[in-house]
């Protein structure tokens, strides 16, 4: 990482995130159809019967309705959120932006979820290295990402970048680690269509 790259993970509010995040929030962050249509991918994606970890979770996870998962555990930053996330069977609250390494075992989940809060990471490189550690081999971690956003926390780098841009910013954070195979990108709602945009670049943990 460059000194330069370094300045890009600024933010306008760079207070304590606690007290952005003390306040509940129970809507989602997308249009509808954007949420649906990513539950339609986790449904694709995601393994039945697995372990699941929802990272920088809140009110809802995006999760296919009729599928039982093993385990749905959600860190994030809003108890109340987090208790009311219906998709969740335990959750735990966790400021990844004042400590990067994840409170679990290694080779522990099945997959990672980040849905449209990568960009409030402080720290990426560590916790997607983190988030590596805690997969199985060959586990995945699916980032899905929108245009919406709260400005005043999200990084510079991420404002003033495009969507195609920001696919391109969460490989590098992939690629950095060297702990995952090459990343693959999938477009699901494209900005033109008159709804939400939706992204999603995801990356299996290498096997060895």
């Amino acid at each position: 990482m460059t000194p330069n790259f370094l300045g890009n993970l600024k933010r306008l509010d760079e207070s304590d995130d606690s007290l952005f995040y003390e306040e509940p929030r129970l809507l989602i962050h997308v249009d509808e159809h954007a949420s649906t249509t990513l539950a339609t991918y986790y449904e694709k994606w995601l393994p039945e019967k697995g372990i699941i970890l929802d990272l920088m979770s809140s009110y809802c996870s995006h999760l296919p309705k009729y599928v039982a998962y093993k385990s749905v555990v959600g860190l994030g930053m809003n108890e109340v959120e987090l208790k009311e996330n219906p998709h969740l069977t335990e959750y735990l609250v966790h400021d990844l932006n004042i400590e990067p390494p994840l409170p679990f075992d290694d080779n522990h989940f099945d997959a990672c979820l980040i849905s449209f809060s990568i960009q409030y990471l402080l720290k990426p490189f560590e916790v997607i290295s983190e988030i590596a550690r805690i997969l199985r081999p060959r586990g995945v971690c699916h980032v899905a990402y929108s245009n919406r956003t709260f400005p005043t926390k999200a990084v510079a780098i991420w404002l003033t970048a495009t969507d195609p841009q920001r696919a391109t910013l969460i490989k590098r954070y992939f690629d950095e680690s060297m702990m995952y195979d090459p990343p693959e990108t999938d477009w699901l709602v494209a900005s033109e269509m008159g709804f939400d945009p939706l992204c999603v670049v995801r990356a299996a943990r290498k096997a060895n």
